[in-house]
């Protein structure tokens, strides 16, 4: 009787098991990976395979265009982006949860395809470098830059416009960005203009080679060759080309163009920016010249800013 009920025991285990293998093949699509086909910029969930860290991360820098650049990056069949800013690295609440939670952030990919995440909050973070280090000290960094005087403006624009649409107060910009008729160097967004300070943390962490610099001010006027770049640092087989990208006259930069179907930014992008005096924009300009010397020697180029 007893040698009976182990046997019963020992083919339920059996049974179990199997079950589960089944299932497991079911969720990951099989044993054997779908065949991909590169005509589309984006795999579908149901060829997926899984979830994977990110490859690549695009670090920053806030309003210097880290969205033009994910969009585009997206347009090769080998990339998949993850959607929405993730904010890992730089928010306690949400590293806090693990890896984990970070992976299942990501999209679905096939072998061999190359997940970029962004968040340009993470440029500016101290405790930032050393976590992303820690996740993949082999991780791929890109840094997309523009004009600090011209980021920092369009940084009040984008936190003014939110106010003005939850009804809330906010002082004018000059009035936060000058005491006393000179620069305020504590103002929040003027030091998120300081590229040198916060690249240097980073490259106490990574080697130059790891982190590539995008010029976010080409990448507007002129996509396709800052796009072939970055092509070059991530790896990828050339399949980006100029013809992914036209021209909106009603918009006033680019578009992009994949598999018959044209997509461009949201509204916010190219938006108006908040209004400042020529005098106070000459002294920031005149206030971020060292700065930017130190920044330009840092990357081994110089940029065209004010």
């Amino acid at each position: 009787m007893l040698w009976t009920v182990l046997l019963a025991l020992l083919v339920l285990l059996l049974l179990q098991t199997q079950l589960s293998v089944c299932l497991r093949e079911l969720r990951s699509g099989g044993s054997s990976s779908p065949a991909y086909s590169s005509s589309s910029s984006s795999s579908s969930s149901y060829n997926a395979t899984q979830q994977r860290l990110p490859g690549a991360i695009i670090i920053g820098v806030r309003k210097g265009g880290t969205r033009a650049l994910l969009e585009m990056l997206n347009l090769h069949p080998d990339v998949e982006v993850a959607k929405a800013e993730v904010h890992y690295f730089n928010v306690e609440e949400h590293f806090r949860r693990g890896l984990g939670w970070y992976r299942a952030q990501m999209p679905f990919t096939l072998p061999g395809q190359l997940t970029v995440e962004k968040t340009p909050g993470y440029f500016a973070a101290p405790q930032v470098p050393a976590r992303v280090w820690d996740m993949n000290p082999a991780v791929r960094l890109l840094l997309i830059v523009r004009d600090p005087a011209e980021r920092l403006v369009s940084d009040y624009t984008q936190v003014l416009h939110n106010r003005l649409t939850r009804h809330k107060p906010y002082q004018p910009l000059e009035e936060l960005l000058l005491h006393k008729g000179h620069i305020d160097p504590g103002y929040k967004a003027l030091q998120r203009s300081l590229y040198h300070q916060h690249l240097a943390r980073w490259l106490e962490v990574f080697p130059r080679e790891q982190i590539h610099v995008v010029d976010g001010d080409a990448l507007i006027r002129d996509p396709f060759p800052e796009l072939r770049k970055a092509e070059r640092f991530l790896d990828l087989p050339p399949r980006i080309s100029p013809n992914n990208f036209y021209y909106n006259t009603t918009k006033g930069f680019y578009c992009l163009l994949s598999a018959g179907h044209d997509k461009c930014l949201d509204e916010s992008k190219g938006r108006p920016h908040a209004p400042l005096s020529t005098q106070a924009f000459k002294k920031l300009c005149h206030y971020f010249r060292k700065p930017n010397k130190l920044f330009f020697e840092m990357v081994g180029r110089s940029f065209s800013w004010c």
